[in-house]
């Protein structure tokens, strides 16, 4: 083969795979359901970061009582790294002792008590914009080996490692947590 036809079949290859990597990213939003603007949004937000808990305050917001033994509270994660990030997903949780050891505990996602999951979506959050989610736990069984005596709570941003400590004086049936997905706002049940 000549030089000449091996630069023609070489240049025709990038162009197939520049055509074919477009018609693959095309296919892969519809895919997605992103069509005209949703796909602009979806790639105008792969620019901003994801929010590292560095650049997040967590706090809490209205405490939730209600019968049964059942307690809950929102959870905020105020963006205050100065300049815009992504969060999807769940927060981590996790309790500790006064002396800040670890406790045995679980979470579970989805839908507590006070709240329907709103499921995962990724959220833009600009400057000093929050997000929230709804925890809920029971307490029936006070004081019990079956219970754990939380001083603190650990709060981990979806796609981190560190967390936050939050006060957080109560007790937890077998250490279990329930956690709804983060979102801009989550709607309680009636």
């Amino acid at each position: 083969m000549s030089e000449k036809n091996r630069s023609r079949t070489a240049t025709r290859g990038r162009t197939a795979g520049r055509v074919g990597a477009a018609g693959l990213a095309l296919v892969a939003a519809a895919g997605l359901g992103l069509t005209g603007a949703g796909a602009a949004q979806a790639a105008g937000n792969a620019t901003a970061p994801t929010c590292t808990t560095g650049g997040l305050t967590a706090s809490f917001g209205k405490k939730l009582g209600g019968g049964m033994n059942h307690q809950g509270v929102v959870l905020k994660l105020k963006n205050t790294s100065g300049h815009t990030c992504l969060l999807r997903g769940y927060p981590g949780l996790g309790l500790e002792d006064s002396g800040h050891r670890t406790l045995t505990s679980t979470t579970q996602w989805g839908s507590t008590y006070y709240a329907k999951d709103p499921g995962k979506k990724t959220l833009t959050l600009r400057n000093g914009e929050s997000a929230e989610a709804v925890i809920a736990w029971t307490h029936a069984n006070a004081g019990t080996p079956d219970a754990k005596q939380a001083t603190y709570l650990q709060v981990t941003p979806p796609a981190n490692t560190k967390h936050k400590t939050l006060k957080f004086p109560n007790w937890v049936d077998n250490g279990r947590l329930q956690v709804t997905a983060l979102a801009p706002h989550v709607a309680l049940n009636s």
